[in-house]
């Protein structure tokens, strides 16, 4: 009784969700757990091999050949948005959840970084990573009057600054801030807009700078395990459980503007 009853309350059955930055790590592991819940995922990315690589592993995790749909989409031209949500539609019919994993950051050093590379992390993050899909998108959904789900990706960045990551920072900052504007504006047509922070998570971009190539941690890496007070980094299937709440109707319809913290109490340390 108690599995039927937790298995109703976060089936994503006859749901289609669309990550972007779907062929990233984190967008991944999150496509992964909604296509095991019962959604239906099209991952949007621009590289083609990691796009192909992404989809085969969802089909193999969740056990459904069928379930994904891999999109080459720039997430920085709204025609390339909206031509990816005629291929979703034209497969599908529609999609109510929207998960903006596109993100990330280069090099350290923000004093010593040019203003293009500056520029490129805050569209990276804040208009590729979060404005614009959800722009072009939340067009869609009003029109046809269907009430979705968005679920950015903030980041402990969002609350406190990151030594060396001005630009990142910022941007992060600016998708929790985008999270409450938006759930606020898109409220009255029934759309829900929510975030996670995951603290310290290994990944292909912040492996180097937290971990040294024996395994040891770097004096960064040192850092954060320090500050972090459960005294280690974020495990992969850890950030799962938020987003299959937050997507749920059942268990989150009354959920919107609220970023979720996921982070070994990084954010509660003190002294």
């Amino acid at each position: 009784m108690a599995q039927s009853y937790t298995g109703e309350m976060f089936d994503l059955s006859g749901k289609t969700a669309v990550v972007t930055g779907g062929a990233g790590v984190i967008g991944t592991d999150l496509a992964v757990a909604l296509a095991r819940a019962g959604a239906r995922v099209a991952l949007w990315d621009v590289r083609d091999d990691a796009l192909a690589a992404a989809a085969e592993r969802i089909r193999q995790e969740s056990g459904r050949r069928e379930c994904v749909l891999a999109q080459k989409v720039d997430l920085m031209s709204e025609d390339s948005l909206r031509a990816g949500i005629a291929e979703v539609l034209a497969a599908w019919g529609r999609f109510e959840l929207l998960v903006n994993a596109c993100g990330g950051n280069r090099g350290k050093s923000p004093l010593e970084t040019d203003m293009q590379q500056f520029e490129f992390i805050l569209k990276l993050n804040l208009i590729a990573g979060c404005f614009l899909p959800l722009k072009i998108i939340a067009a869609y959904w009003m029109r046809e009057k269907i009430k979705g789900c968005v679920i950015n990706i903030a980041s402990m960045a969002s609350y406190v600054p990151l030594s060396g990551v001005w630009a990142y920072s910022a941007a992060k900052a600016a998708v929790l801030n985008q999270t409450m504007a938006a759930a606020k504006e898109l409220a009255p047509h029934g759309i829900r807009v929510n975030a996670i922070a995951p603290g310290f998570f290994l990944g292909e971009q912040n492996r180097r700078l937290l971990v040294n190539e024996d395994g040891s941690l770097t004096e960064r890496g040192q850092a954060v395990v320090a500050h972090t007070p459960f005294g280690r980094f974020g495990e992969a299937h850890e950030l799962v459980g938020a987003v299959l709440f937050l997507a749920s109707e059942k268990a989150a319809g009354f959920v919107t503007g609220v970023t979720v913290p996921i982070d070994g109490g990084y954010l509660i340390q003190n002294i």
